[in-house]
Formats: C-alpha cells, sequence, structure tokens
C-alpha cells in the first residue's frame, strides 16, 4: 500500500505505511531526515499521527542534517546565519538583511515544510553570493599581486560541479559555493585558478608552480573532494535511519 502523507506542525513532512505482517507502530527516520511511520493494517492513521507528535523529541534529537534539510542557527557562508519565524503572513518569503537570512512562515508552518525549505535554500544560496562578490575578488587579486599572476576579469556565479575556472583569455570564474568552505580550500581553488594564466593544462609544469605556493596542493586537493556544490547544514547530528518500535495494541 502506498504511503498516506501528512504535514504536522512541528514535524513536517510525515509518511504512514499500512502493512498487513506489521504488529507493531514503527517510526523511523531515512538519512535525508524523512519522518516514515509503520502501522498495523487495522490501526486508523490517526494512531501513527498520535504515536509520530508523542515522539517528537525523539524525531528531533535524531533527526539526521542533510543538504535539505536546514535549521535556525545554521550558519551561511562566513557572516549569515539562519532563521525560521512564524509572523502573521499569508505566504513564505525570505529577507537578507544585517547578516541573516530569515525565512518568514504563516501560522501553521514550520521549518521541516518542504517550501519554507526551499525558501531557506534560495535565501542562503543569495546570502552566499554576496559574500562571495564582495569577498573572493579581494583575496585573489591579493593573491595574483603575492605572486605576480595576471588575469584579466574575475566574475562570481553559481557552478553545478566546478570550483572555478580559468579561460584562455585568463578571465576566472568562482563559484559561490566557495563560501562554505574554509579559507584554506578557498586559496587552494584561487590559487589553482592562477596558475591556470600560467599553464592551461594540468601538466607537470602546473603542478610544480601550484605546489611552489602551496606545498600542501595535494592533500587539500582529497579534502576538497569531500565537500559539494550546493547549500549544505552547517551542524551535524546522528546517523541515518533511526528507528523506534512501539506494539501496536
Amino acid at each position: 500500500m502506498p504511503a498516506k502523507i501528512f504535514e504536522v506542525e512541528g514535524i513536517g513532512r510525515l509518511q504512514i505505511y499500512k502493512r498487513r505482517n506489521n504488529r507493531s507502530i514503527r517510526l523511523s527516520l531515512s538519512s535525508k531526515g524523512e519522518v516514515r511511520v509503520s502501522l498495523p493494517h487495522y490501526l486508523p492513521y490517526q494512531a501513527a499521527l498520535s504515536f509520530a507528535k508523542t515522539h517528537k523529541g525523539w524525531i528531533e534529537k535524531h533527526r539526521p542534517a542533510s543538504s535539505s534539510l536546514l535549521k535556525s542557527g545554521d550558519r551561511i557562508g562566513k557572516a549569515h546565519q539562519l532563521r525560521f519565524k512564524v509572523v502573521d503572513s499569508s505566504r513564505i518569503r525570505i529577507s537578507v538583511k544585517n547578516s541573516e537570512v530569515t525565512v518568514h512562515m504563516p501560522q501553521g508552518v514550520d521549518a521541516f515544510n518542504k517550501q519554507a525549505q526551499l525558501a531557506a535554500e534560495r535565501g542562503a544560496k543569495k546570502a552566499l553570493k554576496l559574500e562571495a562578490e564582495t569577498l573572493l575578488p579581494q583575496r585573489l587579486h591579493s593573491l595574483a599581486s603575492k605572486y605576480e599572476f595576471k588575469f584579466n576579469s574575475v566574475q562570481v556565479r553559481q557552478l553545478s560541479s566546478k570550483w572555478g575556472s580559468c579561460s584562455q583569455n585568463h578571465d576566472i570564474t568562482l563559484n559561490y559555493y566557495l563560501m562554505q568552505l574554509p579559507w584554506q580550500m578557498i586559496d587552494y581553488v584561487l590559487i589553482h585558478e592562477l596558475v591556470h594564466t600560467e599553464f592551461l593544462s594540468h601538466g607537470k609544469d602546473f603542478w610544480q608552480r601550484f605546489e611552489s605556493i602551496l606545498p600542501e596542493a595535494k592533500k587539500i586537493r582529497k579534502l576538497l573532494k569531500t565537500y559539494r556544490t550546493e547549500v549544505i547544514s552547517s551542524t551535524l547530528r546522528s546517523s541515518p535511519n533511526t528507528v523506534l518500535t512501539e506494539d501496536g495494541l
């Protein structure tokens, strides 16, 4: 039987399954933080709703963070913080002001609501772009001057799979998701693109020049592969697929 979907205040999207072989109510969390309840087929859906609400504290404690689950207090980039706020409004809206990304939500909507999460992601991207446009060109010019590189131009934008690029004309493009990385990794990417102004391919000369500036380049490169070019939560919680079970009768 397919899942029946409910939006529950304080929990968000709840998937309820009825199973003929179930003898108990089973509450579980997927690796993406999805809340699921399976129950014996003879119990009403209200039993699953009540069970989930009763164990809201357990859900909050064990719910894993993921790229699709943003929370109040998450750090965005270098200087912004995310807030979810319930207001007297008929729609969800966002604001980026005074180092805060605020998702304004109507009564009855919480941070786990799909539309609230999408709004938070839009706000986070706006904040990251604002930070990147201010900080990255400054840092790039500083490094170019220090290590005697020359480039033609620099622009900041969202890139889906690269941290940066350098064209044959020495035009450098930087991904605004860089603002979620430690500064050591940001400098790695900026120096990498500056070295491309001298050596376009990743040959021996490229790596010799790169490692003369940044001896730990290959070590940092491995760490960089653990990061993604998307909005991510700044806090991590417990392990995936956590399960809580209770007898159905």
